[in-house]
């Protein structure tokens, strides 16, 4: 255990109070000690300090979501037998979560856009752990969805997860680093064209379809377009979910009333509540309840558990 991570149990260890938690953190991840070393300022989070914090926030169940796709992120230094490093990940995030088969449940990892993508994919489908779902990041890939090939691929690993029954986790958000494009326009073209591919399956829009922050316009253009189709009771948005992980604690009191407005729109019965990795689970269900939504509301969210879990 890193000094870090040390020092985090340490301060979130704390006996749960009789306040009202969330059932699931349906957005979490562990790092292997690969994964930490792969990116700076990531301590190693094994499956036993997970729970360990899940138990501080009192929080029962975790849906654990492999990082693997960090080894095939193209805008970094080019890794060494990438593909043996991304299966090792989605295996270590397996092995770990097979501990705790009660607490945690784990989602496959990679990039879309590989070559190895459908062939890693089928491998985690039959995984005793990993064949839950499948944790897409648009920006550690580097989706383009202006690029039609792009698109392409997407579509078809929507349809093969959904084939296999794997609910589909996605950081919409293209990448920040790059400047790619955002906006209604991007968020059009997941709906009308990636989307359909995987009709029968949930799909969880992670961090409210932003990066992890609400101060870009764009993100609430995005997110905007959701709900629009969902106002117009568009089909496609039937098994759609947003998680409300990611945000930086000054977020909810800069963009409180406009994100509770969204998720008003959104629906509460499509509101996951979710952490993200790096953050205290018991701190940041702290720093979102001080959203303007009535104790209902956040009851309502506390108690929501995805279809995928049921």
């Amino acid at each position: 255990m890193s000094i870090a991570a040390a020092a985090l149990l340490f301060l979130t260890a704390q006996a749960p109070t009789n306040e009202l938690a969330p059932v699931v953190d349906h957005h979490q991840h562990l790092f292997s000690p690969a994964a930490g070393a792969l990116a700076s300022g990531i301590s190693t989070l094994d499956a036993r300090q997970l729970v360990a914090l899940l138990d501080a926030a009192g929080i029962r169940r975790a849906v654990v979501l492999s990082v693997a796709y960090q080894f095939a992120n193209p805008n970094r230094p080019a890794v060494q037998d990438e593909y043996a490093k991304v299966r090792a990940e989605n295996d270590w995030t397996s092995e770990q979560v097979g501990q705790f088969p009660d607490r945690l449940v784990a989602f496959c990892g990679l990039n879309p856009l590989k070559d190895y993508a459908l062939t890693e994919l089928a491998r985690c489908a039959t995984d005793s752990h990993l064949h839950n779902g499948l944790k897409l990041h648009f920006g550690n890939s580097d989706v383009d969805l202006d690029n039609g090939e792009h698109v392409q691929k997407l579509r078809m690993v929507f349809r093969a997860a959904n084939q296999h029954g794997m609910a589909i986790l996605v950081h919409l958000r293209p990448s920040v680093t790059m400047k790619r494009p955002y906006g209604a326009a991007q968020a059009r073209v997941f709906l009308n064209e990636v989307l359909p591919a995987a009709p029968d399956v949930p799909v969880e829009i992670a961090h409210l379809a932003s990066a992890g922050s609400y101060d870009d316009p764009s993100v609430d253009e995005a997110l905007s377009v959701f709900v629009d189709a969902i106002a117009q009771g568009d089909a496609r948005t039937a098994h759609v979910y947003f998680d409300v992980s990611g945000f930086g604690m000054d977020q909810w009191k800069q963009h409180g009333e406009l994100v509770v407005r969204r998720i008003r729109q959104l629906g509460l019965r499509r509101m996951l509540y979710g952490t993200d990795g790096g953050i205290a689970p018991r701190t940041y269900w702290a720093a979102f309840r001080t959203l303007p939504l009535s104790e209902s509301e956040f009851r309502t969210i506390a108690g929501n558990i995805a279809p995928y879990l049921r």
